[in-house]
């Protein structure tokens, strides 16, 4: 077996998110805003005589009951190979592993960020340029965040999230991400729903926005999450985290998609570290961590 070639499947954070409908395909319509992060899981693909899959990291028990077959890791290596048997082109064995860095059903698009890179990575892998539009378009099939975690760039993301907007002058923000130590299924979050007609985002108002104080005041006036009341419902752990958030002085804090990883937004890394170090200090039993967004001029 060859040396791996490493992807990174970066942590996806729902700065909004809307929910607008229903489809007849059952999926929900959303409008959401994301950006990803300097931190995630990881994917490494090497030449193999026959296919493997292996996950390690500190996350990595929590899969550790998961059947391979139902792993969006290897989900995505088999739609890859069926995309590119289409299109003529040769898949041979691969040797995959997932380096689980992020929570398992933590609402920050772990499965989903996987499943994207393993198709990035193999798409380079097996030279597979020629089959890219085709691979992009059955991305949904995994599930409506592979789309977004394929572009991984600040994004504004409708339909059931396969439609993206690439979002342009946005800053990089400074974050603390928090998870309760609580597996929620999205699922059970969007059956919960009290309401699934709600108002979209808001049509304009992020031109101009150049800092994260900006951000933050738009995002709370204008925007909210959607599943973060059914989710907390379901999930009470998510209202400490969101209490305990707050007491770090953040410019706004709020559920990143079904939860229950919520977020703080702070003026620079300086403050988020600090603020991590805290609840860290407070709530060691919590996964906890600063992080970056990435910028787009």
């Amino acid at each position: 077996m060859s040396a791996a070639q490493w992807f990174a499947a970066p942590a996806k954070i729902n700065l909004a998110l809307h929910v607008t409908g229903r489809r007849r395909d059952g999926y929900h319509r959303i409008e959401t805003i994301a950006v990803f992060a300097d931190i995630g899981d990881r994917i490494g693909i090497s030449a193999a005589g026959v296919d493997s899959f292996h996950i390690e990291g500190p996350e990595a028990s929590a899969l550790a009951g998961e059947a391979p077959t139902q792993n969006l890791v290897v989900r995505a290596r088999d739609l890859m190979r069926d995309v590119l048997n289409e299109h003529d082109i040769p898949a041979p064995p691969a040797a995959i592993v997932l380096d689980k860095q992020l929570p398992a059903g933590s609402g920050i698009g772990g499965g989903s960020a996987d499943a994207a890179a393993t198709l990035a990575g193999l798409m380079l892998h097996w030279q597979a340029d020629a089959a890219a539009q085709a691979i992009r378009e059955r991305a949904v099939s995994l599930g409506a965040d592979v789309p977004m975690c394929l572009a991984s760039r600040p994004l504004v993301a409708s339909g059931a999230g396969e439609e993206i907007r690439p979002l342009s002058g946005m800053p990089s923000l400074a974050l603390v991400l928090a998870n309760p130590r609580r597996h929620v299924s999205t699922p059970a979050v969007f059956a919960a729903l009290e309401k699934r007609d709600n108002p979209p985002l808001p049509a304009d108002g992020m031109t101009g926005l150049r800092s994260a104080g900006d951000w933050a005041a738009w995002l709370s006036r204008n925007t909210r999450n959607d599943l973060q009341a059914s989710s907390a419902r379901l999930t009470p752990e998510i209202e400490d985290c969101l209490a305990a958030l707050e007491t770090t002085a953040p410019l706004l804090a709020r559920m990143s998609g079904s939860g229950a990883t919520c977020f703080g937004i702070y003026d620079d890394m300086n403050a988020a570290r600090a603020a991590a170090k805290d609840l860290l200090h407070r709530r060691p039993d919590w996964w906890i961590t600063a992080t970056e967004t990435g910028a787009t001029p």
